[in-house]
């Protein structure tokens, strides 16, 4: 079977504690459209509490279990819930990927005095003060869960810096015995982005890396996941989650799959150099095929369709990209804003469904639609409508069907795109036409095994079938700046 992911969230998820539950009562559901794995909020509870989205995490062992922060259950539900919506993904077929925020820590219980200097934001090599003496939350004794699961506190020599100091503004190294200066990234933005925000992880001591091993596997036989997906990883040094992910195999026996958030739309290179780093140990999401469709929908027929993949990660490196539409950081409103277009969004699934590159990820608004309000840049409320993607359904169990066996492309137009998939022993296979400008007629050839067979659009849009000439070609249309599926009737 095809695997095809979902990322079951988005930044304005309903806080409602309620998220568990449509996840367990989704299962059956996602498993008939070809669903093979879902990938779940952070699970723990973060500073925000209840109305936090989980990038903010305040103790990795309070799964929805302990009172801090103001509840029991974090935004999604209760650790219960969370255990019973992975068992039923589970008991269904479908795997299910963490989601990992080892990069920082937010929300901490006490304040400490400690040895910093100030950096410059825009320059995080450069030390804009002499060391001198700040007060921040870097103590976390997480009072509501005391030493259950784990006996370890965390203090400022756990942290490489912190962008809140008593009485002062700004990002602050933190001085202590674990390394100077920051950890070593693979590129140099901002001179080095180890820092991100709230209290960075200091991954250089060995008692931090330790217990994050340590949190690793007890976080695994809490829920069995089978995969996870990392967090911010171009703010750590490869060296460290590559060392977590070789424990985190051996200690559950289990070849665990993992996708890391390299964020850098445009740079193909630092995704390939990530990848070096860290020794093919993780795939990465296609950040650049992400912002080829956005900027697709927006330019319309003007765009060059046969561009799609120029600079990808699923060109360049098929095996380690995971694609992606849209996720919780390109959604309207949010600090990675960077949509496709509704109408785009059909030709964008088609890309990454019915092709034979790249592992594809659905967005859960594209498939279950979205509602929210929000402030703009300029701070005025907007209030915004995800429609559920048209024909997603269908693209979906097209995958599962018919994208099978090999693939013959035919680009030969900048505004419509076609190919073919031969299909294989067990699978019929079909044929995939696609414009963002006016219909077309595409010839294309499906084989000599096919000739004589009548073809139906999976989509439904056109009545008409498609009969296949004795040479094997055939002749499949497609509505304006649409998608067709031509399958065997």
């Amino acid at each position: 079977m095809n695997p095809t992911m979902i990322q079951f969230f988005h930044w304005y998820s309903d806080g409602d504690a309620q998220l568990y539950e449509q996840v367990k009562n989704s299962a059956d559901y996602l498993r008939e459209l070809g669903i093979s794995s879902v990938w779940l909020p952070p699970a723990y509870k973060s500073a925000g509490g209840g109305f936090s989205v989980g990038y903010d995490p305040y103790d990795l062992y309070d799964l929805g279990e302990f009172d801090q922060k103001g509840t029991v259950s974090t935004k999604y539900g209760n650790r219960q819930q969370l255990v019973e919506a992975c068992r039923s993904l589970q008991q269904n077929g479908i795997s299910v990927i963490a989601d990992i925020v080892l990069n920082h820590k937010a929300g901490g219980d006490e304040k400490e005095i400690f040895h910093a200097v100030k950096v410059d934001p825009e320059n995080r090599q450069q030390n804009i003060s002499e060391p001198f003496e700040i007060e921040s939350y870097t103590k976390f004794t997480f009072p509501g869960r005391g030493d259950q699961y784990s006996e370890f506190k965390w203090n400022f020599q756990c942290f490489s810096g912190v962008d809140y100091a008593e009485g002062h503004d700004g990002i602050f190294q933190i001085i202590h015995d674990h390394g100077d200066g920051w950890e070593e990234m693979i590129d140099d933005e901002k001179g080095n982005y180890d820092f991100l925000m709230y209290n960075d992880i200091e991954h250089r001591n060995p008692f931090v890396r330790e217990e994050l091993h340590t949190w690793g596997k007890w976080y695994h036989d809490q829920i069995f996941f089978d995969g996870v997906r990392l967090d911010a990883v171009k703010h750590q040094t490869p060296e460290f989650y590559k060392g977590w992910l070789y424990t985190l195999r051996a200690d559950t026996g289990k070849n665990i799959f993992a996708v890391g958030e390299y964020w850098a739309p445009g740079e193909l290179h630092l995704l390939q150099k990530y990848i070096d780093a860290t020794e093919g140990s993780m795939s990465l999401f296609d950040s650049s095929l992400q912002h080829n469709f956005h900027q697709a929908s927006n330019q319309g027929a003007d765009y060059d369709l046969r561009q799609i993949f120029d600079e990808t990660l699923t060109l360049a490196n098929p095996l380690l990209s995971v694609t992606v539409v849209d996720n919780h950081d390109t959604q309207p409103l949010q600090a990675l804003e960077a949509p496709v277009e509704y109408w785009f969004k059909p030709l964008a699934y088609a890309l990454i469904l019915l092709r034979e590159n790249g592992y594809p990820c659905v967005f859960y608004p594209d498939l279950f639609g979205a509602h929210y309000t929000d402030k703009d840049a300029e701070g005025n409320d907007r209030e915004i409508f995800l429609n559920k993607v048209e024909k997603i359904e269908e693209l979906l169990k097209a995958r599962q069907l018919f994208a099978y066996g090999p693939q013959r492309d035919y680009w030969e137009d900048a505004n419509c795109l076609g190919w073919v998939r031969e299909g294989d022993g067990e699978h019929p296979g079909c044929a995939v036409v696609l414009s963002n400008k006016d219909a077309y007629t595409k010839p294309m050839e499906m084989g000599l095994t096919y000739a004589g067979q009548n073809f139906y659009d999976y989509l439904g849009w056109f009545p008409e079938q498609v009969t296949i000439e004795e040479n094997g070609w055939g002749n499949f249309p497609v509505p304006a700046g649409n998608v067709s599926v031509w399958v065997p009737a």
